[in-house]
């Protein structure tokens, strides 16, 4: 299988070249060249399958470069249960009759980022040693809450790598401030930015595409990689969870091989529904694919009318890691929609780099809406949604996986379509007590981590250990920079 840059389909790689690379030197992100056939066969198959041999099996079919022996292994030691503290790895849980949750939060940090950011680091270091790479690889990471953690979690001590996060100064919960700050390791780096998640990201990428720098850290012995969902390696992962949850639901007994399933997912960055689609496109049987956004509503918009605009007020909210204006997955899927034209998706780009905006044709509008649905809530609208379904169903939930919830319910509503649906849930209702707790009529306590026990004691639900064990940890990392020092303090970092 070979991968090729959204912005240059002449341009071929191994996959492991393109999860060393990370993002392709002309700004591009690489995608597939093929989609493998998940047939009835494979979904059987793949239905007698615990988590570990099934992610290995589907990952199995895009790296073929990677033996089947070393992928199962590579599994086994990102999901096994030292890491994650459900032997479902990504259990579903019924809501109602034709409802479920796909709950992606048992694992190191309680966010979903774990299912992609406990194999990458595994996938990259097989990669560096395909590849002959001898240079340390420099993993630098914009995050609006969850990825940095998740990140530093998984690539903490692996040889042959350094990591380094950015984040949104004011942007992130509490916890999720704790839980990079505090992060263990000898190889990690954390710095707060001035600005928000979209600020870091540009910078980021900028820096990536900085040839004077590339070659600094050469000399120095380093070269740069991403641990972004701009990373294949991030994404194949994701693939995984949404053809398990199909497959536990045909071992419910409730379900029929064939039969249809909506998917609903709160996006930021757009590529965990991303990985939904490609899910589709390989065969799994998703029929609508309801994508719920926060008031940073600019995914609704383009879904319902073609036009990406970010050119509006830019909303820091209780569901943080959805505060995004520049989806940059969203490339992936203008690639496919336009029939590898990469002449267009270059065009797209550099229209939404010089002016915010870009439109696209109509041919590109009905497919992608024949597709998804786009909808959004606002706070008021999300931390309700909290309310209804802990009272309804004694559900706790998060104020991300709450958008989902009260945007599905919507889809419901407007369009009458009844079919079965999940909506994923991405992050511990503990990564963001305050609001939870405000929601359900409970005054929190002052301090963040006292939250976490009251939380748990108000509802009955057992906090995750590695988030109440962030008490008393060291604070290692405080430094801020203005956006513009970003690449200084790369520089600094490598030194």
């Amino acid at each position: 299988m070979q991968y090729l840059s959204t912005r240059d389909k002449s341009l071929r790689l191994s996959a492991a070249e393109a999860i060393t690379m990370g993002l392709s030197r002309d700004g591009g992100l690489f995608t597939p060249v093929a989609f493998p056939n998940l047939g009835t066969l494979d979904l059987k198959t793949l239905c007698g399958m615990d988590y570990q041999r099934r992610a290995a099996y589907i990952m199995g079919k895009y790296l073929e470069q990677f033996r089947p022996e070393d992928l199962e292994q590579f599994s086994r030691n990102a999901y096994g249960p030292e890491t994650f503290d459900h032997p479902g790895v990504a259990p579903l849980r019924k809501v109602d009759g034709n409802t479920w949750c796909l709950e992606l939060w048992h694992g190191p940090t309680s966010a979903f980022k774990d299912l992609a950011l406990q194999m990458l680091p595994q996938l990259l270091s097989y990669s560096l040693k395909k590849t002959g790479e001898e240079k340390t690889a420099c993993i630098l990471v914009a995050t609006s809450g969850d990825t940095g953690k998740a990140a530093m979690e998984g690539f903490a001590n692996v040889p042959q790598t350094k990591i380094l996060v950015f984040y949104p100064e004011n942007g992130v919960s509490e916890i999720q401030k704790l839980q990079m700050v505090t992060q263990e390791g000898d190889n990690v780096g954390v710095c707060a930015v001035k600005g928000n998640f979209d600020d870091a990201q540009n910078a980021v990428k900028r820096i990536f595409s900085d040839e004077v720098l590339r070659k600094d850290l050469e000399e120095k012995g380093y070269f740069l990689s991403s641990a972004n969902s701009i990373n294949w390696g991030r994404i194949l992962p994701q693939i995984v969870y949404y053809i398990s949850a199909y497959c536990d639901l045909l071992n419910t007994g409730e379900f029929k091989l064939g039969q249809k399933v909506n998917f609903c997912v709160p996006t930021g960055n757009f590529g965990n529904i991303l990985a939904c689609y490609y899910a589709r496109k390989m065969g799994l049987p998703v029929g609508k694919l309801i994508c719920a956004s926060n008031c940073n509503d600019v995914l609704t918009d383009f879904i319902r009318t073609g036009i990406y605009d970010r050119n509006r007020p830019f909303h820091t909210t209780i569901s943080p890691s959805m505060d995004i204006l520049i989806s940059s997955n969203l490339e992936r899927l203008l690639f496919d929609l336009s029939e590898w034209d990469d002449g267009l998706v270059r065009d797209c780009m550099q229209q939404l780099n010089e002016t915010g905006r870009y439109e696209i044709n109509g041919e590109m509008k009905t497919r992608l809406q024949s597709l998804f649905y786009g909808g959004f809530c606002g706070e008021r609208e999300t931390e309700t949604a909290i309310t209804e379904v802990y009272r309804q169903y004694g559900y706790l939930v998060d104020t991300h996986t709450a958008v989902a919830a009260r945007v599905l319910t919507d889809y419901r509503r407007e369009t009458g379509d009844d079919t079965p649906a999940i909506f994923a849930s991405t992050a511990s209702p503990f990564k963001f007590c305050d609001s939870v707790l405000n929601a359900i009529g409970r005054t929190p306590e002052a301090d963040s981590l006292d939250r976490i026990a009251q939380l748990q004691e108000i509802s009955g639900v057992t906090a995750p250990v590695r988030l109440a064990a962030l008490r008393g940890k060291e604070v290692r990392f405080k430094e801020v920079t203005e956006k513009a020092g970003m690449e200084n303090i790369v520089r600094a970092f490598l030194q």
